[in-house]
């Protein structure tokens, strides 16, 4: 299976990541306004009520993209503190999930080193969050450190589900922080 690179990409994207060997294509011609350089998250606020979250995008800021430039030669651009930004969204998103304090250690460092080109930031980052897909959760987690409320029989694998319609194409973090 081929895919394209993915920045924090939607569940289904790392469903089909870690169901069979993929490889992530390099050579095609980069698409601005994409997935390989931006994602979906639901920020909850603070008066929940059936739909009162928005989605907010990240979008990893890369240099001016020539004409049909490929994939593998697009690089990042530090002009703004993006990975500062995209840091403190992710804590307002998901500080207070189920699973965000476990880990959180492990996406912290993708936030505070500077990647020269995208895919490397991407491919390191997915990586990372399939083993952590991976990993076992920790039982006492929900009963001991959060009151956390309880799903309905349809929950999806999104955090907030119990209050809010589900959204396709939103980051696979949503069911890392709340599994």
């Amino acid at each position: 299976m081929v895919l394209p690179t993915a920045y924090l990409p939607p569940r289904s994207y790392m469903e089909a990541l870690m169901r069979e060997p993929a490889t992530i294509e390099q050579m095609e011609t980069f698409e601005k306004q994409t997935f390989r350089n931006r994602c979906t998250i639901a920020m909850h606020n603070a008066q929940c009520t059936m739909h009162n979250y928005e989605l907010v995008r990240l979008t990893v800021p890369v240099k001016k993209v020539e004409h049909k430039q490929l994939t593998r030669d697009i690089e990042i651009s530090y002009q703004t503190r993006w990975q500062h930004q995209h840091w403190i969204t992710l804590v307002s998103a998901y500080q207070h999930t189920p699973y965000f304090m476990y880990f959180a250690d492990y996406l912290k460092p993708f936030y505070e080193r500077e990647y020269k080109w995208l895919i490397d930031l991407n491919d390191e980052l997915n990586a990372t969050i399939a083993s952590l897909l991976k990993k076992e959760r920790p039982t006492d987690v929900r009963c001991t450190m959060y009151n956390v409320q309880r799903r309905t029989q349809d929950w999806s694998g999104q955090i907030w589900t119990d209050k809010h319609p589900w959204q396709t194409e939103l980051s696979v973090l949503d069911t890392l922080f709340d599994d």
